[in-house]
């Protein structure tokens, strides 16, 4: 299992960045429904086939995080 979160679309790829910092491409067409950049998604591989699936918590606190630091910034 693996995490990585959506950084950006480009074209029929959406590039999104991993644990360790690395970047990756995920075709577009492979993604859940509702998947936008900032979504965490969770890449399960078994043998050749990856499940992808949305970390609808995670996604939602990370969310939250970055609402509360532009928060602090501009207040």
């Amino acid at each position: 299992m693996k995490k990585v979160i959506i950084d950006r679309f480009e074209g029929n790829f959406a590039v999104c960045e991993d644990e360790d910092r690395k970047m990756i491409n995920v075709e577009r067409s492979r993604l859940p429904e509702g998947a936008e950049e900032g979504t965490v998604l969770v890449l399960k591989v078994s043998g050749e086939d990856i499940e992808i699936e949305i970390d609808h918590d995670e996604t939602r606190a990370r969310k939250m995080k970055i609402k509360e630091m532009m928060d602090s910034l501009f207040s």
